[in-house]
């Protein structure tokens, strides 16, 4: 093995040393902020903690109805974002002559949208969803926002994927007399399903850490929801009020983090599993 890495030329050492420290960094930054949630929270976490409602503005009881909230706006987004992400993208890559002026005008909208600050994104919700449209502060408004925000990069991620298929399976499918339907139903969506699922992960990330634009829009109420046109708080939201707006909230404020990392752990983890799952389907068949 020293045989071996003297040999290296010294730039590539410099190179990988460089990187593995740079994956050391990111690694220990994750696991000091995942230690600061866990040592300060795990005390206070309970299954009561879970199934319970908010007592004392919160100093108290347990976040059940904040729990059905935020995965309430979570479904409302991934629900409403991802047929619209994936017809966006089958759209410039399928559909659309790349460097066309519709092309062109598409990806400028998507770069300045993945740009817009989210409380941009709550004022327009307000606006839009909650004034002109008539839903008031409710979960369906806080989930349309959310969507609004997730777009730009499950739309990018998706086109990644579709761009990454071999031209050759187009030009096979076509050969073969199947509709631009069946292609991308049997073949390219398939293939491109990776990228697909990890756009959708970004997507939930963001959406869930999410705590501007829900305020104006999805609103502070605490208790449980009855149907998506009630308002719902958060779990973002909460710890953000927990913290900054009620004295004696931040052992409960840090037991709302480490369920919300808990949270997006599952539904990483799920996806993953989707990921693979498609990905030996593909190899069998």
């Amino acid at each position: 093995m020293a045989d071996l890495i003297a040999v290296l030329p010294r730039r590539d050492l410099v190179l990988k040393a460089a990187v593995h420290a740079a994956a050391l960094v990111v690694a220990l930054a994750f696991a000091a902020l995942l230690w600061d949630v866990i040592g300060q929270g795990l005390s206070r976490l309970s299954w009561s903690f879970l199934t319970t409602e908010p007592r004392s503005s919160g100093r108290l009881g347990g976040i059940a109805p904040i729990i059905i909230s935020t995965v309430l706006l979570l479904l409302v987004a991934i629900t409403v974002a991802t047929p619209l992400a994936i017809g966006t993208a089958v759209l410039l890559v399928d559909f659309v002559r790349t460097g066309s002026l519709g092309a062109r005008i598409v990806s400028m909208s998507l770069d300045i949208l993945a740009g817009v600050p989210s409380i941009v994104f709550g004022l327009f919700g307000n606006a839009f969803f909650a004034i002109y449209l008539g839903l008031g502060f409710s979960i369906l408004s806080g989930g349309l926002t959310l969507a609004c925000m997730a777009l730009p990069i499950m739309i990018r991620s998706t086109e990644i994927g579709l761009r990454a298929v071999p031209d050759d399976w187009r030009r096979g499918t076509a050969a073969l007399g199947m509709t631009k339907t069946s292609a991308l139903r049997h073949i390219l969506l398939p293939a491109a399903a990776p990228a697909i699922i990890a756009g959708l992960m970004l997507g939930i990330g963001r959406a869930a850490a999410e705590t501007a634009a829900l305020v104006f829009t999805s609103g502070y109420v605490d208790r449980m929801p009855g149907s998506l046109f009630d308002s719902g708080r958060s779990i973002a939201v909460h710890i953000y009020d927990l913290t900054m707006n009620v004295a004696g909230g931040e052992k409960s404020a840090y037991a709302a983090a480490l369920v919300l990392v808990g949270l997006l752990v599952i539904i990483n983890a799920i996806a993953l599993a989707l990921s693979h799952h498609v990905l030996r389907k593909r190899i069998t068949q």
